[in-house]
């Protein structure tokens, strides 16, 4: 069974289950994991439960997941008192952290403390992290505009974008940068990656990163598909 754990109203999570449907995929909403069923015991994931689409599953009949989900929102927290569900969801989150790093099956991405997705790095960090590995870089800049006052006209070409899966890129640009957004992505240590250049030239600098690329494009779900369910090449 493949899970996608994602809001239940992710339209590209719900897709990705359709297209992965053959392999008993499945989204595992906010609902879910506040729902009776579960028992997790740390060290013994193959002893634990969980809820899947409303279902209580066996994690041992898990075989991969993906998470899409970053966080538990209080807003999603509808049947918990309104002064209680800062606190809920946070727990929440650290139950749903702790469960998705017992797992032994394949796990994309991997959670980080108080971030399901993996690392919570605002833009000038995966800029930083990225000029420490020698890869050319955008400097950032931060204006901020007096009261009443707006900021230029944006005249930036659209950058191009190539997504890491599993130490694979996908994308067209330079082989250049296609090894630079595959090095950030090991020094991450994540498995999902769309990493951003200003053009798909080879001297291109990079202007950022983010832990949700395009998941319905059919090449990178079926990157995906292949590193979760063991039988890619990734």
């Amino acid at each position: 069974m493949l899970v996608i754990v994602a809001d239940a109203l992710d339209a590209d999570a719900a897709a990705l289950a359709h297209r992965w449907r053959g392999h008993d995929a499945a989204v595992m909403s906010v609902g879910d994991v506040v729902s009776a069923g579960w028992c997790h015991r740390v060290g013994a994931a193959g002893a634990s439960t969980a809820v899947v689409g409303g279902k209580v599953v066996d994690a041992a009949e898990i075989t991969g997941v993906l998470t899409l989900l970053p966080c538990i929102a209080a807003q999603r927290l509808a049947q918990i008192i309104p002064e209680d569900r800062g606190y809920v969801a946070a727990e929440t989150t650290a139950f749903l952290a702790s469960w998705l790093t017992d797992l032994t099956c394949p796990v994309m991405n991997r959670p980080r403390p108080i971030w399901l997705t993996g690392p919570n790095w605002r833009p000038a960090q995966w800029v930083h992290a990225a000029a420490q590995l020698g890869i050319p870089v955008r400097p950032m800049r931060r204006r901020v505009a007096l009261d009443g006052e707006s900021g230029p006209a944006s005249l930036e070409p659209r950058p191009t974008t190539l997504t890491v899966v599993a130490g694979r890129c996908f994308g067209e640009a330079d082989a250049t940068l296609q090894e630079h957004a595959i090095r950030l992505a090991a020094a991450a240590g994540v498995t999902l990656l769309a990493v951003h250049f200003e053009s798909p030239r080879a001297d291109a600098r990079l202007i950022g990163a983010d832990l949700r690329p395009d998941i319905v494009s059919p090449g990178i779900a079926d990157a995906m598909l292949g590193y979760l369910s063991g039988s890619g090449t990734c």
